[in-house]
């Protein structure tokens, strides 16, 4: 099974830097042939970049990376961190570090200053490992279900519900372009149709419901103001 590209869609979840929009092109251009569906998600996101001739203003920049920033550093629910997305602080999320830990050596991928599991890394790795089999576990047990979750939770009624909750214990909303606020979601859809491709997936059904997370972080909250505690900002993995 060829992986290969997978090494190329991971700058795609980096944060943005002046030429981020080229990288976007050219990572269209490798799946236009094979992947028409993610080539239609990930065409859509570069004609939505605020660039010009493939690179960013200074000011299309900024906002670019506040955007990145918003989507997935200031809320862990929809963190890059895919085995927080699964198992969220459970003993078990320590285990797939430390066997991601293991792999990423042995692949000689390098992880930098983030986790083993940050999506950009586990990209990087599926396209070097060689044991076929645990890869395919890979994508099916972890990979996938935290693509599907953090993709359904850019649902505008999910993203207004988070903003209710927010609001009542912080008395703030987390701002949100009209216009861009939800970009990256294209990307990860790009991501998951190529997955998808490759491995045969069945599209997981969304509950309509709120998830298990955001309910555990309300009943959190809850908690804490009944106890007459200031409710804490969540740090994120």
């Amino acid at each position: 099974m060829d992986l290969h590209h997978y090494q190329e869609l991971a700058p795609l979840f980096e944060y943005p830097e002046q030429d981020y929009p080229a990288r976007v092109k050219a990572v269209c251009e490798l799946l236009e042939s094979r992947y028409p569906l993610a080539a239609v998600e990930l065409n859509a996101f570069a004609k939505a970049l605020p660039s010009r001739n493939l690179v960013f203003s200074a000011p299309a920049l900024d906002e670019m990376q506040e955007i990145f920033t918003r989507s997935f550093d200031v809320q862990s629910i929809t963190t890059l961190s895919v085995g927080y997305v699964v198992f969220g602080d459970d003993y078990k999320r320590g285990e797939l570090l430390v066997n991601l830990n293991r792999e990423h050596r042995e692949a000689g991928v390098d992880c930098g200053s983030e986790l083993s599991d940050h999506l950009p890394n586990v990209l990087r790795l599926i396209a070097r490992w060689r044991d076929e089999e645990m890869v395919v576990e890979f994508v099916e047990e972890i990979l996938h279900p935290a693509l599907d979750r953090i993709i359904g939770e850019f649902d505008t009624a999910r993203m207004e519900q988070r903003n209710r909750l927010y609001q009542k214990h912080f008395k703030t909303l987390i701002a949100s372009s009209a216009e861009r606020g939800t970009i990256f979601r294209m990307p990860l859809a790009a991501l998951l149709a190529v997955l998808t491709e490759d491995f045969g997936l069945s599209e997981r059904k969304r509950q309509e419901q709120e998830s298990d997370f955001l309910r555990s972080i309300g009943r959190e909250l809850d908690i804490e103001t009944s106890e007459g505690r200031p409710a804490q900002s969540r740090s994120l993995p």
